[in-house]
């Protein structure tokens, strides 16, 4: 969502008791105030739902009194689709039952900050006013993604109604059709793709306030790849549009690099990068690769050091390169700002694959197997690697300027631009640019386990 955010004026309802739930995935951590729900009325009467910059959890309700609930536990992973219900029923009897925070189908029972609401008190959610998904008073916003949010007006219900544990896998996940009365401002909005339209048949449709929604393949039950915050080394680098796109930093003598949240073992995969900007003051050094060990050196780069487990395309200066063990060779066409780079990693046969605005580089042929036709490398069996396993990574080769790339691993935009016409895609998971190569699929917790 970034600088997105969802409003509707709601009329009056339940100031008492209500329901939130929804999925959500972080992008960004660390960071200024996150907020998921709001309402604000004035200085002294505001209400949100938010991640601190603590990486912890706080619903707090603030009259010229603070009543506030925190967890203890951070929430860090950057990959992972956390279900999040937040109760307030101020009407409990039990005073520790008044606010209430689930994740995962679990209670939150330790707090930093537990000051619970008085009885019977009446809050500012519902209260005929401008409610807030995404901001808090047009500011604060959330960076990440949400999915399957709803708002029970009226009802204090727990995890259980609105989501399960699979019977085969122990994992928690969605209810898509939970069986709960909404009230008078309920509503369930972001069930299938971007819409924010109420399906609860409430007619409570909410407006984007400001920015671009975007709609994402990534969801609860098909988590897909994307860039790593946890692992940027040495550089200051900056993520954007939920970490797809990866601009490296700038510090001198150092190399940005970063590489993904998903790893790779076994399989073929397939994903799309773009460098879209550099320094103008520069030569062109964008590297494209994977990696299967943490790279260390902070002037090395995909591909350099010998030690790394790591293969790379490389655009050096007017030059296209292979890079590997700290060796490069002349190899394939340039490739411009804006040029789409194609990777395809077979891990049935150690093989990679690169490709230029679709067509594949060296006469290559993904389906090749064994035989590895026009393969940019032989790579070492992910099991002999340090990590066990690869992972698409980007870096910079220069100490003082920066590369920023967008990379489509199967959502089907660039940054926030979709593909122009999307190609085949045999596996039927993810969205491309261009033709995925026959048995070969998007990196993402499906392509995972097919």
């Amino acid at each position: 969502m970034a600088s997105t955010r969802l409003t509707k004026t709601v009329g009056a309802g339940n100031r008492k008791t209500w329901t939130w739930s929804g999925w959500v995935k972080r992008s960004q951590i660390g960071t200024a105030t996150n907020a998921i729900l709001a309402t604000y009325v004035h200085a002294n009467d505001e209400f949100r739902i938010y991640f601190a910059d603590t990486d912890k959890i706080s619903m707090r309700f603030y009259n010229g009194t603070e009543y506030i609930l925190g967890t203890t536990r951070v929430f860090r992973d950057t990959n992972a689709w956390y279900h999040l219900v937040f109760v307030a029923d101020t009407t409990n009897s039990t005073t520790n039952d008044r606010f209430r925070i689930y994740v995962n189908g679990t209670r939150e029972t330790a707090f930093d900050a537990n000051s619970q609401p008085t009885q019977n008190l009446s809050m500012s959610i519902n209260d005929s006013n401008t409610m807030e998904i995404g901001s808090f008073n047009n500011g604060s916003f959330f960076d990440g993604s949400m999915s399957h949010v709803h708002f029970i007006d009226g009802t204090a219900y727990d995890a259980s109604a609105f989501g399960e544990t699979d019977a085969t896998t122990g994992e928690w996940k969605i209810k898509t059709s939970p069986s709960v009365t909404y009230g008078t401002n309920g509503f369930f909005i972001l069930k299938d793709g971007n819409s924010v339209t109420d399906q609860s048949g409430n007619s409570n449709n909410f407006t984007v306030g400001g920015g671009t929604l975007t709609n994402t393949e990534d969801c609860p039950s098909n988590v897909f790849n994307t860039f790593n915050p946890l692992d940027d080394y040495y550089e200051a680098g900056t993520f954007f549009n939920g970490n797809t796109t990866y601009q490296t930093g700038t510090a001198a003598g150092k190399y940005g690099r970063n590489t993904s949240t998903l790893g790779m073992t076994s399989g073929k995969f397939y994903w799309e990068v773009k460098p879209v900007s550099v320094n103008t003051s520069i030569d062109y050094y964008p590297v494209i690769g994977i990696t299967a060990s943490q790279i260390t050196g902070s002037q090395d780069f995909v591909g350099k050091a010998s030690t790394d487990y790591s293969w790379s395309t490389n655009q050096d200066g007017s030059n296209t390169v292979k890079y590997n063990n700290n060796s490069n060779i002349s190899w394939g066409n340039h490739f411009a700002l804006n040029s789409i780079v194609g990777v395809a990693v077979d891990l049935d046969n150690n093989k990679i694959y690169f490709s230029k605005d679709g067509v594949w580089q060296e006469s290559g042929d993904p389906t090749s197997g064994s035989t590895g036709t026009g393969a940019a490398f032989t790579i070492t069996s992910a099991s002999s690697t340090p990590l066990g396993a690869y992972f698409p990574s980007l870096s910079n080769y220069d100490g003082t300027g920066y590369v920023k790339f967008e990379a489509n691993f199967g959502n089907g935009y660039f940054g926030t631009t979709a593909v122009a016409s999307a190609g085949t895609n045999a596996s039927g998971n993810g969205i491309f640019e261009y033709d995925v190569p026959t048995g070969y699929t998007a990196l993402s917790t499906k392509g995972l386990n097919l």
